[in-house]
């Protein structure tokens, strides 16, 4: 199993690296009037955004349950994840297209644009910092898998959100530093203006694969398959089961809801059988501490 990554440290990690990116992409962006830097300025200040929005997401998701929330608050944690998606979406990819559409329709000379060269180059540095740190926790997430099959299984939302700005970051900064080196080399302004609503396809399109992965856990989903089947297997490998008909797992922020049915071993009574099924869930538990929640249902049929 893999271990778990610690998405609070990977946010913080890149909350500061966003907001010192942001403050030289604005005086630069002011100080050349470049469409590209202003496009990733933006992109920059929505991200800083986006990390507090998490951040509120996962301190909220820690409240105890109450009468109107038995399981907990745990996945609320996805609603926000989505929210930063749409934000993604709509404040970072939406202007950085109007931006170049604006810049094509009315072009302008870039002002000192080896400045917002010198701006991006350090931003790649920054943003490459906050990748490390994102990565090295995805590393520890994702055990053997690759990273597609990690991004698509993972549970770990803000973990999802955190890797993608990033991935988007840093594939909008290389975008942005090929078009002002080419306006700056050419003279000609059109390369800023569409290296600008190149950005903000990038950001729709990374936005929109973030948001589909969130939403299949806001609406609720099951754990990872592997955490699933190491979990089946251990249910079932217990001296107190005969065998397991149906395990349901419900992924709740970082909790984890078990219902299992399964058929135990022996003639057992009452008391005795009630015994066998709270060892059981004890040992379940200590070997997944994850699992919050657990229900048992004994049976002799599927």
């Amino acid at each position: 199993m893999s271990a778990k990554a610690d998405s609070l440290k990977t946010i913080f990690f890149a909350l500061g690296a966003n907001f010192a990116i942001f403050l030289a992409k604005l005086v630069a962006a002011m100080i050349t009037g470049s469409g590209s830097m202003l496009a990733e300025a933006v992109h920059s200040l929505a991200d800083c955004g986006n990390q507090i929005l998490l951040l509120f997401g996962m301190r909220h998701a820690k409240r105890a349950p109450s009468p109107d929330h038995p399981l907990g608050y745990g996945m609320v944690v996805y609603f926000w994840s989505f929210l930063v998606a749409l934000l993604l979406f709509s404040v970072g990819g939406m202007f950085s297209f109007y931006e170049g559409v604006h810049k094509l329709n009315h072009p302008e000379l870039l002002r000192l644009p080896w400045l917002a060269i010198g701006v991006l180059g350090f931003s790649l540095v920054a943003e490459s910092f906050s990748m490390w740190g994102c990565l090295r926790e995805v590393r520890k997430a994702r055990g053997g898998q690759n990273l597609w099959r990690w991004f698509r299984e993972s549970r770990q939302s803000e973990l999802i959100v955190v890797f993608g700005e990033d991935l988007a970051a840093l594939l909008g900064l290389a975008i942005a530093l090929v078009a002002v080196t080419a306006t700056a080399v050419s003279g000609n302004p059109v390369f800023d203006a569409w290296g600008s609503i190149a950005i903000g396809v990038l950001l729709c399109l990374v936005a929109i694969f973030v948001a589909r992965e969130v939403a299949s856990l806001l609406v609720g989903q099951s754990v990872e398959p592997r955490l699933r089947g190491a979990i089946f297997n251990f249910v079932g490998a217990q001296p107190e089961v005969e065998r397991v008909f149906n395990l349901i797992t419900l992924q709740l922020g970082p909790d984890v809801m078990v219902a299992t049915k399964a058929q135990m071993r022996g003639e057992l009574s009452g008391a005795e059988l009630i015994a066998a099924i709270n060892r059981v869930e004890a040992a379940m538990k200590k070997r997944f501490p994850e699992i919050r929640w657990s229900f048992f249902e004994p049976d002799v049929v599927d």
